[in-house]
């Protein structure tokens, strides 16, 4: 078969495909989830930016954090809406789009582990150091941190993704209901094992800076409490690495099994289910989860709620 060698041809996305009784059901689900995702992401980042009391180092990772789910979800769903509609024969994206679609979803995807480790440097020289945190977490050291998280995984995944690119192409059909690295390099018919390699390594490079990150900081952290008479300390120490971890499970669980899933072709219909829950879950339930364990962020809700039924009750006066 020639190879295609230029970028412009449209590729046609294999996506989920639903019965006629439960398209439109599908569609709906999806869009609930799409708009559920958004409101809490977004309210989260208004609240953190209009909130002076949440001006704080942890808060202002966790925006981060938010931004990358915003990007996630914005980037997959709207596409995703489409195509439930559409017969699979016009499940078309041109060649372009699904470069940016895969760079954007590698991108996120890493970009969260690594603003996770820092979160979790955060909290151990929040728990560990606390005469010290304002010295150590100060505004030049949050922004080095942040753009390190942002970076790192950029510049790793501008590699991944340029030796997907740089491949000619004999193949247009997506194997995903959206474009990831995995089913860019599918796209042809040369040998991958340099992508399959470098893949590898960045996989295993991530997980084992994250892991390390999560086990060392926590450990201090549990030695610490473990030594500590100081039964504030430990209950603040277990309420916010909880929370932590929590987040850090889902995302890790999520990202990983559709990771694993690529290596086992009988299995892609529960890939592609994987695939867009890894876009549900993270960005819903991290928000839930750190708004829940936040005493500012309930204090803050409350007061607005009490003040909003107060004005109410004037009115009806």
């Amino acid at each position: 078969m020639e190879n295609v060698t230029y970028n412009s041809f449209m590729l046609q996305l294999e996506g989920i495909d639903f019965t006629k009784d439960v398209v439109y059901i599908a569609f709906f689900l999806f869009l609930a989830f799409y708009i559920f995702t958004m409101t809490l992401n977004l309210g989260f980042l208004i609240l953190i930016i209009i909130e002076k009391s949440l001006h704080q180092p942890m808060y202002i990772l966790f925006c981060s954090l938010t931004v990358s789910d915003i990007i996630a979800v914005t980037e997959v769903f709207p596409r995703l809406l489409v195509d439930i509609l559409r017969p699979p024969s016009e499940r078309l994206i041109s060649y372009y789009e699904c470069v940016v679609q895969a760079f954007l979803n590698q991108w996120v995807s890493s970009t969260s582990h690594t603003l996770l480790m820092i979160m979790a440097f955060d909290r151990y020289v929040a728990i560990c150091n606390p005469l010290r945190y304002s010295a150590i977490m100060t505004s030049r050291m949050l922004v080095k941190l942040t753009v390190t998280a942002w970076g790192v995984p950029f510049l790793f995944v501008s590699v991944l993704i340029g030796l997907s690119v740089r491949l000619n192409r004999c193949r247009t059909f997506v194997s995903s209901p959206l474009c990831d690295n995995a089913s860019l390099f599918k796209l042809s018919c040369e040998s991958v094992e340099i992508n399959n390699i470098y893949g590898l390594f960045y996989t295993v490079l991530l997980l084992a800076a994250s892991v390390g990150s999560i086990v060392l900081t926590y450990g201090k952290i549990a030695v610490i409490c473990l030594t500590s008479k100081n039964k504030s300390m430990k209950k603040k120490a277990l309420k916010t690495c909880s929370t932590h971890l929590v987040v850090y499970l889902v995302l890790s669980f999520s990202g990983f099994s559709v990771i694993a899933l690529h290596r086992f072709p009988q299995y892609s219909y529960y890939r592609k289910i994987l695939t867009i829950l890894f876009f549900i879950i993270p960005g819903s339930l991290n928000t839930i989860v750190y708004g829940v364990q936040s005493k500012e962020i309930r204090n803050f809700l409350s007061e607005k709620i009490k003040s909003h039924q107060c004005l109410q009750l004037k009115n009806n006066k």
